[in-house]
Parts: C-alpha cells; sequence; structure tokens
C-alpha cells in the first residue's frame, strides 16, 4: 500500500470513530440513557480521600511524668467487736493456734476492737505534701497512710472535707519540700473526644493507668447537690477513687471519682476546677461555707414557658420559700421564675444551685425574677447554707366521688372528714382522687391525692372555685396548677382539651 494510501485508510477509520462517538451520544440523550450525575449529592461527600494512617498517642511519657506524684492512700477504721467472745470462745488448749489464726486471716482476736480497712488514690499538689483525694475514701477513717510509688510509706493527716462535691484534701507527715507535683489544668476547656488518663490503684493492685476519651460533660448522677461530672470510657475501678484524670498534656483535669456497677465502660471524675475553687478554704478553715438562698426549686417546662408567658423554658421555678431566709426577706415568691444570678443566666434548677452554693454567706445578690409577665430585680444577702431534710409524706390514693374538669381529674373538697382521713394538714384548695387516662393531665406530673392549691397563680379552696378557674382558659391553652404532694409544693402546666 502506497504512503498516500495508508493515510487516506487511517483518516477513514478516524472519521468513523468520530461519527459513531457523535451517533451514541445523540441516541442515548434522545433515549434518556445519560448517567446519572452525582455532582450534587444529597449527603456530604468527603474532599478528598484518606491518605496515610492516623497515629494513636503515645501514653508512656505521661506515666513517667504523672506516675510519681500518685499516692494509694491506706486508711484504718475502729469497729467495736464486743460480744464475740462467746460465739468464738477457743477450746481449752487453743487459745494460742486461735491467736494466730485470728491474727493471720483478721488481724484481731474476737472480743478486740476490728480493724476496718479501705483503699483509694490520690495526688500531691504541693512540694510539701498536701494531696487532694475522694471525700469517700478517707471518710470516718482514724489512720491514713500514703504510699509513693517507690513504696516509701507516710502518714497523713486529714486537713478539710466537703463531702458535697465529695472532695477532700489531706497533708502527708513529713520533713520532705520537695515532693513530686501535679500539675493542675483547667476542665472547663476540656472538650468531648479528648483523649485523657485516668491513673490510681484499683482493687489495691498499686499504680496504674487507663486511657479512654471524654464521654460526656456536666453529667448528673444523683451523687450530690453539685452533680457536674466529667464522664470517661478509661477504665476506673474500686481503689481508683481520688486518682487524677490527666489530659495529653500531663495536667489533672479531673478526680476519678465514681462508677456505674451495672455498666460497662461508665466512670466520672468530678471537675478539677470544682476543687480549685474550694482547695484554699478547704486549706484555710477545713470546711466549705456555702450560700443559701432559701427556695425550693423546679424546671421551668415548655408548658410552664408557655402558661406564664415566658418566651423560652429556662431559669429554675420556686415552688416555696422557707419563712425568715434570704428569699423571703428579698421579696421573692412561689411561682416566680429566677432568670439570673448577678448577671449569671440560669438555664435549670442545677445551675442555680450550683451558682448559689459558689456564693459565699453574707454575699448581696441581685436576683433577677420572672412574674407576671415581666421580669423584676430583687437583692437577697445570702445566708450560710446547713442541711435541711424535707419530710416527705406518703399517702396511698384512694378514689373518691368528686367533680370531673376539663383536665381529665376529679377533685374533692377537703372537707373535716376529708381532712382527717388523709391526714392534711390544712383545708386548702382542692384534692385530686382520680385521673382520667384520656384527659390532658394523664400525662402531666399530677398525681392522684395531690392537693391543687392554685390555679393560674390565682388560689382555690373549694370545687366551685376550682372549676370557675378553669372555665377562664379556653381549649389549647396552658393552664398552671400550684399543686401540693405530701409537704413539697411543685408547679405543673397542663393543656386544655
Amino acid at each position: 500500500m502506497t504512503e498516500k494510501r495508508r493515510y487516506g485508510f487511517y483518516g477513514i477509520l478516524i472519521m468513523v470513530a468520530v461519527c459513531s462517538a457523535l451517533a451514541g451520544i445523540f441516541i442515548a440523550s434522545t433515549l434518556g440513557l445519560n448517567p446519572v450525575s452525582e455532582a450534587n449529592p444529597f449527603w456530604k461527600e468527603a474532599a478528598s480521600p484518606a491518605r496515610g494512617k492516623v497515629p494513636l498517642p503515645g501514653f508512656s511519657s505521661l506515666a513517667r511524668e504523672v506516675t510519681p506524684t500518685v499516692v494509694n492512700i491506706r486508711t484504718t477504721r475502729s469497729m467495736s467487736g464486743s460480744g464475740m467472745e462467746q460465739r468464738f470462745e477457743p477450746p481449752p488448749g487453743y487459745d494460742e493456734w486461735f491467736d494466730e489464726f485470728f491474727k493471720k486471716f483478721f488481724n484481731n482476736r474476737p472480743g478486740q476492737d476490728l480493724q476496718q480497712r479501705s483503699l483509694g488514690s490520690g495526688f500531691i499538689i504541693s512540694p510539701d505534701g498536701f494531696v487532694l483525694t475522694n471525700n469517700h475514701v478517707i471518710s470516718g477513717a482514724d489512720e491514713i497512710f500514703v504510699s509513693l510509688a517507690d513504696k516509701e510509706e507516710f502518714t497523713a493527716t486529714r486537713v478539710g472535707t466537703d463531702d458535697k462535691t465529695d472532695i477532700a484534701l489531706i497533708k502527708i507527715e513529713s520533713e520532705k519540700r520537695d515532693f513530686p507535683v501535679a500539675v493542675l489544668g483547667d476542665s472547663d476547656a476540656l472538650e468531648i473526644g479528648e483523649w485523657v488518663v485516668a491513673l490510681g490503684n484499683p482493687f489495691g493492685f498499686g499504680h496504674t493507668l487507663t486511657q479512654g476519651i471524654v464521654s460526656a460533660k456536666s453529667r448528673v448522677i444523683g451523687a450530690g447537690p453539685y452533680d457536674n461530672f466529667i464522664q470517661t470510657d478509661a477504665a476506673i475501678n474500686p481503689g481508683n477513687s481520688g486518682g487524677p484524670l490527666i489530659n495529653m498534656q500531663g495536667q489533672v483535669i479531673g478526680i476519678n471519682t465514681a462508677i456505674v456497677a451495672t455498666g460497662q465502660g461508665l466512670g466520672f471524675a468530678t471537675p478539677i476546677n470544682m476543687a480549685k475553687d474550694i482547695l484554699r478554704e478547704l486549706k484555710d478553715t477545713g470546711e466549705v461555707a456555702r450560700g443559701w438562698l432559701g427556695v425550693a426549686i423546679q424546671e421551668v417546662t415548655p408548658e410552664i414557658a408557655r402558661a406564664v408567658g415566658l418566651k423560652e423554658h429556662r431559669g429554675a421555678m420556686v415552688t416555696s420559700v422557707y419563712a425568715g431566709d434570704p428569699a423571703d426577706k428579698a421579696g421573692i415568691r412561689p411561682g416566680d421564675i429566677i432568670l439570673r444570678i448577678d448577671g449569671q443566666d440560669i438555664a435549670d434548677t442545677r445551675a442555680l444551685t450550683r451558682i448559689i452554693g459558689s456564693l459565699k454567706p453574707e454575699s448581696a445578690v441581685k436576683v433577677t425574677v420572672f412574674r407576671d409577665g415581666r421580669s423584676r430585680s430583687l437583692t437577697a444577702v445570702l445566708q450560710k447554707r446547713t442541711d435541711d431534710h424535707v419530710a416527705k409524706l406518703d399517702r396511698s390514693p384512694r378514689k373518691e366521688e368528686g367533680a370531673k374538669d376539663p383536665l381529665g381529674l376529679t377533685v374533692v373538697n377537703i372537707t373535716p372528714q376529708v381532712q382527717r382521713e388523709f391526714n392534711i394538714p390544712e383545708p386548702a384548695g382542692v384534692l385530686v382522687t382520680d385521673i382520667d387516662p384520656k384527659g390532658s393531665a394523664a400525662g402531666s406530673q399530677i398525681q392522684k391525692m395531690d392537693i391543687i392549691r392554685e390555679v393560674d397563680r390565682k388560689e382555690v379552696n373549694t370545687v366551685e372555685h376550682y372549676l370557675a378557674a378553669l372555665s377562664a382558659r379556653k381549649k389549647g391553652q396552658a393552664v398552671l396548677l400550684l399543686v401540693i404532694r405530701g409537704s413539697r409544693p411543685l408547679y405543673v402546666a397542663v393543656d386544655v382539651k
């Protein structure tokens, strides 16, 4: 084939290929066979594929740095052993054998005082030997012993304790002034997902390190009035209590405090900032004096917020005011919603409890409350908080004849007979004797044997007054009820159906 014919042949092939491609595109577009474009998917696509492996952090350097500051705490507590002689009287001639037996296994001979022992952890925070730990680690102890990482043991004395936060400060009895010291960090700066390391003395095995992440913050587990725990999946076991929870910079950001016995991977640590707030006071006075406002409070639900005209369900609702206490003197009333303390927003009841508890007795605070559709500013002078337990009256529900209301509640007047029969302190309000499971109140907090004292902040003392107050509300509106349960007041909002 000549050169000219060869080029002509190749040219024809190229033209055929181009024409075929164009024809295919035309046919595909005509028949709707175009491929589906994912240029704009409805999901979030990674900008680029992951390249390489993300290295896991190493913990060896942290262990070397922090372990010398962690101590094992051993305590003893004497318990009376009187009355055991008759139960364990040795046979004649076996006194010496029994003495050795009880010394080996129980450290005591029957009839002698028993020595109860417990183990925990702590960490040194000053060169002269101040140690931070949990209050429950040393509570009730007659003797406290502290051992360092090098096994050197010292006696220690109790300096200050706070059972409300489960924090304790003890002091190593030694002339040394060069103890290794743990660095305290900022727990407020901690973020969920950060790596953390827990150190301590689990089960008495000695210094142990476990790692995990911050699973959650501000956890409430029912341990006390100031619950604000850091949750972590770093293994925390009995004996770890009082040990440090540290970040990847080797700074203490929490005190290992609690575990969930029935759960796995659930450990809780007290934020170190909470400890720093009271450390100076524990060292100087041995205890923590907290402010007391003198109110009982409850959460503000969306229904309550709507019923009182509050745009957002925030703050803490006052259910009762203790006579003669700071709130009473300041003019705070039941039904008020506390929105701010000294300019600090109150998100919920926990926030109010923590803020008031962080203030000192005799402090004058500005209290912003929401009342009758508007905010008011009041001033209260706090008192010192003391333990105040409110007795709960347990009464069994019993159905009585009464009037049924638009909320699905059956209520009766509190007659002298009803008052005596159900041990009701005063004949004020109406008694709930039944709740319609299909009524609007069925899903609320109202229970049988509750006493409804107010409807929309107005007192009701008879069934007639109660029904008349409800009639002012239209279908779909929320009504605010003041309920007395035992001796505890409670506000409940219910939609009228």
